[in-house]
């Protein structure tokens, strides 16, 4: 596939995205005339893009409807772009967690600037439930997972990664700038888990815990969420879960049990209730 432009290469990214939209796939697929008024774009225009994208698998035509929707080579690629040691140890406690332990969603996810990614998660069979982010970008600040991850970060750092940023998106408990914040992560520091209360929206909380590499470096999270009804109560109990299971998928990832801060902290630090 040639790519001729940087804004070439905007549109075959706008294209993929908009194909792996909730929406899209709930739909099983976009037809050319919808993807063109998604993306304000001349439907001849998009049409040659999804052809080259056919040819070259990133995108699969449904011969019956004539929608298009993500191909297997996306898949193949994504699975492959992450640390597969922490996809493959992360699974198995992902699903332990929904079946065993916490009975709500579990996320892993890692840090992309001032924002979130989850790259894997488990979901419970129940009808009420947060919804899956799996490939979902979301800010960091208001988030249990983002405050995990946020773990080591001083209050210089935090002002340096959130220049030009409003916190101004989130639920009634949303931190309303950097210092309040970073007094949120103090606190998640000593408890050894982060946990929120209707700061990414009204009616949700989740509890969190950073996962380490083998130098003890944050490498990723595990979060739970869930409605208030149903988690609120149990919300301390979740994060020490939480906190366990992310200990556990940081000694198969080589973590020694001593982090940068010397998180230790976490573990000799008296308990801090949510």
């Amino acid at each position: 596939m040639v790519i001729e432009s940087p804004s070439t290469v905007r549109r075959v990214l706008d294209l993929l995205e908009a194909l792996a939209s909730d929406e899209a796939v709930a739909h099983g697929g976009w037809g050319v005339i919808r993807l063109a008024q998604e993306q304000h774009r001349d439907k001849s225009q998009v049409s040659r893009t999804l052809r080259v994208l056919a040819d070259a698998g990133f995108v699969e035509r449904n011969a019956e409807s004539l929608t298009y929707r993500l191909g297997w080579r996306v898949f193949a690629l994504a699975a492959r772009a992450g640390d597969q040691r922490l996809l493959a140890a992360g699974a198995p406690i992902l699903r332990r967690l929904v079946d065993q332990d916490l009975g709500e969603r579990i996320h892993l996810t890692v840090l992309q600037g001032s924002q979130v990614l989850t790259v894997l998660t488990q979901s419970p069979p129940h009808v009420v439930q947060s919804i899956s982010w799996a490939g979902r970008l979301v800010p960091a600040y208001n988030t249990s997972s983002g405050r995990s991850l946020l773990m080591d970060f001083d209050r210089d750092e935090l002002e340096r990664l959130f220049t030009g940023i409003e916190f101004r998106i989130g639920g009634p408990n949303a931190p309303q700038d950097v210092g309040e914040l970073y007094e949120r992560i103090l606190v998640a520091r000593r408890a050894g888990y982060a946990t929120v209360d209707e700061e990414f929206e009204p009616g949700l909380v989740a509890a969190s815990a950073p996962v380490r590499g083998f130098r003890g470096d944050v490498i990723a999270a595990l979060n739970v969420s869930g409605p208030k009804f149903r988690l609120g109560g149990r919300l301390a109990a979740a994060g020490e879960a939480i906190r366990a299971a992310s200990n556990e998928l940081s000694a198969q990832l080589g973590w020694d049990g001593v982090g940068p801060l010397d998180l230790a902290l976490g573990a000799i630090a008296p308990r801090i209730p949510a």
